[in-house]
């Protein structure tokens, strides 16, 4: 990373302090130091680059048709809905932006500080527009002086240029705090995104109408449309060819560590999306029986079982989930096969049940009833019967989690909507979910047999409800043993 400029001329200098503090720290005005030569020159000479008749964005259409339907949905209020801003890592760096899913969804733009307002326009309709931040001032040095400007992070579209892409007319995002400030009647915002917009809003908002908002974006995100379907299908193809990458270089991992399988997906997900969709789970040996493992520092050994839990995340910030039990060596051990084919058949099952009218919980319920049947079939719950181990929840000490979740821009989708929405909710076409059994004995487990401790087994796929049933848009993937086995030894060539 390159450092900002500052002056080089002892004439130029000002107090030592001051004339090694960044410029981009230094914002609004020009930096002491810079000579009103440099400052004059600076603002000529550059070209006009202003892009003329840009096509709209893919999802233009279906961002207007999701806007409308949360204008019918509250009428007459005026509603905000931020990107949010950048965090910062460390010091003087920030980790990179993400706009909140909230926002994206409704426009298809992800740029930082960005905000939607939808102004009502009486009783029933609104005009929305977005607040972006412009083009960097050249005339008061704001594009190379600020640390945000144009010459330090890149070129940004221009209010024209945004509206012509996201069919919204934009307006300087600078202007609209005063602007709040100023509103009367009732406001609805998404917290959690934007400090100096909740600012404005302190005395016009309240937590409960906030929350009533955030949980109807949520839900209006249950059921996919043919845009989103296709980002899935999108996200779960360039997920499996980051699993073929891995287990093509699992060779190399064995050198390493449970890193170079991370940075490996990475690498996929970098090539053909945006980023990984959430902490990729490289989870190899006993790891594998730690539900969220993302320190990936461990060892990779032949005669162990790698669980790879990763997603690729679209460049328009939709993701897959997808896991993958895989032998290390290529071959499972009897015992891992057992235990690998257990959670195979309770992943049969509960994709069986995922179909349209189907209870939520039904696909669960199957998984469960499955992994209960061989925990009691392997004699590892006593004399107990199957009924009697499901009624008590027994199971759950190796089954752990429930057995999927909703899926879409968030790995977790949807995640704060109503429970009679969602978990008590009943499926339809346009669903798309996540179904992932799984069996996991810690390596302290002493209720089990010293052979099964340390074995961890999830497998997840990505199940779209269809009209006729479910379609599995992971299934570029193999996940019967045999053709996970035949499958690698193809990859590994």
């Amino acid at each position: 990373m390159s450092e900002e400029l500052i002056p080089e001329t002892p004439e130029q200098e000002t107090e030592e302090n001051e004339a090694a503090e960044p410029i981009k720290q230094r914002k609004n005005g020009l930096y002491p130091g810079v000579s009103d030569e440099l400052a004059e020159n600076m603002k000529s000479g550059w070209a006009d680059t202003e892009l003329h008749d840009l096509a709209p964005i893919p999802q233009a259409g279906h961002t207007a048709a999701r806007r409308a339907a949360l204008s019918a949905r509250f009428p007459g209020e005026r509603l905000v809905i931020p990107a949010g801003n950048l965090k910062t890592r460390s010091n003087d760096t920030e980790y990179a932006f993400r706009a909140s899913t909230e926002y994206a969804y409704l426009t298809g733009d992800q740029t930082q500080d960005g905000v939607l307002v939808l102004e009502p326009t009486g009783e029933q309709g609104h005009e929305a527009t977005i607040y972006l931040l412009p083009r960097s001032n050249r005339e008061n040095g704001e594009f190379w002086l600020d640390g945000q400007g144009e010459l330090w992070v890149g070129r940004r579209h221009s209010l024209t240029e945004a509206e012509q892409r996201l069919g919204i007319p934009a307006k300087d995002v600078r202007e609209l705090a005063a602007a709040l400030s100023g509103a009367t009647g009732p406001v609805r915002n998404v917290r959690g995104h934007d400090a100096s917009i909740e600012a404005a809003l302190t005395d016009k908002v309240t937590a409960e109408r906030d929350e009533e908002l955030r949980v109807y974006l949520s839900e209006a995100r249950l059921v996919k449309d043919a845009f989103e379907i296709s980002e899935l299908e999108k996200a779960c193809d360039a997920t499996a060819r980051g699993f073929e990458d891995v287990v093509k270089s699992l060779d190399k991992a064995e050198a390493t560590s449970e890193r170079f399988i991370e940075g490996t997906f990475f690498l996929r997900a970098r090539i053909e999306g945006n980023d990984i969709g959430y902490g990729s789970i490289c989870a190899a040996g006993p790891h594998a029986t730690t539900l969220h493992w993302v320190r990936n520092d461990g060892a990779v050994r032949p005669g162990e079982l790698l669980l790879l839990d990763a997603g690729v995340e679209t460049n328009d910030l939709y993701t897959a989930d997808v896991t993958r039990t895989l032998p290390i060596n290529g071959t499972f051990s009897p015992l891992q096969r057992k235990i690998y084919d257990a959670v195979y058949q309770a992943q049969e099952a509960g994709i069986a049940a995922v179909k349209p009218g189907a209870a939520f919980r039904d696909f669960h319920d199957a998984s469960q009833r499955v992994l209960a049947e061989k925990l009691v079939e392997w004699g590892l719950l006593g004399d107990l019967t199957v009924e009697k181990v499901l009624e008590l929840g027994l199971q759950r000490r190796w089954t752990l989690h429930g057995t999927g979740h909703m899926l879409g821009m968030d790995v977790h989708d949807c995640a704060v909507a109503r429970t009679e929405a969602y978990v008590d909710g009943i499926l339809e076409p346009g669903v798309c979910l996540t179904v992932e059994p799984g069996l996991y004995f810690q390596a302290d487990d002493l209720t089990v047999p010293e052979e099964y401790r340390g074995i961890g087994v999830r497998i997840e796929d990505d199940i779209l409800v269809t009209e006729d049933g479910n379609r599995n848009l992971s299934d570029k993937l193999p996940r019967q043993a045999d053709e996970v086995e035949a499958w690698m030894a193809r990859l590994k060539g």
